[in-house]
């Protein structure tokens, strides 16, 4: 069982224990989208696509790198590959999946940060997304303890919904004087913007409103495994 704790008004917050992700087996977002349209091609075409077919729908020319994507995915478990009549043949395992078991979850862009610092996309239960839209969701690492005391701490992974406006007390992720992203409450105060810790350590950020920009509002947490 979850315990659930009222954060802003309308949302909610799961808490102990956590949801954890494990990534059993990463993949790059070129190695997903290939694997991706190995199993449409299957499922529409019945046999499977060669790697000139592939690579045509990818946009590149190189059947070599799109023999190294198959590869990689073939060492990660997701496909095997068998040569009959001098030609590969791809077969996908159990471990591929279902396009609607999953969805797949985008790094926040912030300022100096590119994708999270380089982080791969991820897959994410689409049970735990709810109603939520998966291409409107972005994953973004907490920077710091400012919300530690509602249990968001720093190096935790944080769901955020992108939208540029926010009501008073929600959690958003936010872009300050142009220069770094955090996670704090916000508060209108006037023609300024205030963001809010919860931690007596973190005091709180007041700038005007045209030194703020909200990059989205905070849906759940995922905390790695260490």
């Amino acid at each position: 069982m979850f315990d659930r704790v009222e954060t802003a008004p309308l949302l909610v917050q799961l808490t102990r224990p956590r949801i954890t992700i494990v990534k059993m087996h990463p993949q790059t977002r070129r190695q997903r989208e290939v694997l991706d349209f190995i199993r449409r091609y299957l499922e529409s075409h019945g046999y499977r696509p060669s790697y000139q077919v592939i690579a045509r729908h990818m946009g590149v020319t190189s059947r070599a790198g799109i023999a190294r994507i198959v590869g990689d995915l073939e060492s990660q478990g997701f496909l095997e590959r068998k040569r009959l009549d001098g030609h590969f043949a791809i077969t996908l395992t159990e471990h591929s999946g279902s396009p609607a078991d999953s969805k797949l979850i985008r790094w926040l862009e912030t300022p100096g940060g590119g994708d999270q610092n380089g982080h791969d996309d991820f897959q994410l239960p689409e049970f735990i997304l709810g109603s939520n839209d998966a291409a409107q969701i972005r994953a973004f690492t907490v920077p710091d303890d400012g919300l530690s005391n509602i249990s968001i701490c720093r190096g935790d992974v944080a769901l955020i919904e992108l939208r540029p406006f926010a009501r008073d007390g929600d959690v958003v992720a936010a872009v300050v004087e142009s220069k770094r992203a955090i996670l704090r409450r916000f508060y209108r105060a006037g023609s300024s913007i205030e963001l809010g810790s919860e931690n007596s350590n973190t005091g709180n950020i007041r700038l005007p409103a045209d030194k703020v920009e909200i990059l989205g509002i905070y849906k759940g947490l995922i905390r790695p495994l260490t």
